[in-house]
């Protein structure tokens, strides 16, 4: 939805003032922004209405990791999320999850990624991690067309799934933009949306230290780290984002891990 772009011009409204007019405008693209914005649902949310619906008296379920399993009713959990990649040292990456045994999960991108490192992302999912789409080309989808967007899910995840043997049912948007139609699209192809609670803007910065920093700054539980291996500074930061939130107690958890005993539903957004 463009509401400013099918707008009548400034000059054919003159008894309005220019400022008047502009401001009006401005109201009318929020009011079309807001009523197009599909509502989101907390991880946490979700955990617990499955909870309840399914009446056994226990306070949620319990998911297998590396070291035994865990129940992110009662732990202190925390995903981890990566955008954009396989990056430019995915294996380096995935050797540091690995040995410090932390599930994460993978929103991938087709063009220049999934198509450059196809035996990257057959070991992102052998080791367990969570495979899920970033679009083939990276592109708004709020600003393209819907059988663009169409294209642009549908193709990832066929060249996903021919790479580990399954689809992905999750999404992130490039940038988090969504609105009505993607998620009616997203819903079709069976996709979950997962937007995020902490972000350290690591496209905008090399300095490790100073993502680590950030991530460290707005971690809480039950919440979803954003980071992107594909930049220069964010694979180093890794370890100390790890080390740090172990040691305050968290457990590292994939995105269907962090709901579970629910599943995530296709269509719906999920922020924490």
């Amino acid at each position: 939805m463009n509401t400013l772009t099918h707008a009548e011009p400034l000059t054919r409204r003159p008894h309005r003032t220019r400022r008047t007019t502009v401001a009006a405008l401005a109201l009318a693209a929020l009011t079309a922004l807001t009523s197009c914005t599909p509502d989101t649902v907390a991880p946490a949310d979700e955990r617990a209405r499955a909870h309840e619906e399914g009446g056994d008296g226990k306070p949620g379920a319990r998911v297998k990791l590396a070291k035994g399993e865990v129940d992110c009713a009662v732990a202190k959990c925390i995903a981890l999320t990566f955008d954009g990649g396989p990056g430019r040292d995915p294996p380096g990456l995935l050797d540091l999850l690995k040995r410090e045994e932390v599930p994460a999960t993978f929103f991938l991108l087709g063009k220049k990624h999934i198509e450059k490192h196809p035996e990257t992302v057959r070991r992102i999912a052998e080791e367990g991690h969570e495979v899920a789409n970033h679009t083939w080309n990276h592109p708004r989808l709020t600003e393209i067309e819907p059988d663009e967007i169409h294209e642009e899910l549908t193709r990832t995840q066929k060249e996903l799934a021919r790479l580990t043997g399954s689809e992905p049912t999750l999404m992130r948007p490039p940038q988090g933009r969504t609105d009505d139609t993607v998620s009616g699209i997203s819903r079709e192809l069976g996709l979950s949306q997962v937007l995020w609670s902490t972000t350290a803007k690591d496209y905008a910065t090399d300095d490790s230290e100073l993502i680590t920093e950030r991530t460290l700054d707005q971690a809480g539980r039950d919440g979803v780290i954003l980071l992107h291996d594909i930049y220069k500074g964010t694979v180093p930061a890794v370890p100390g984002i790890i080390h740090a939130l172990k040691k305050d107690g968290y457990t590292f958890v994939t995105v269907p891990q962090l709901m579970a005993p629910a599943k995530p539903v296709p269509g719906t957004v999920y922020r924490p």
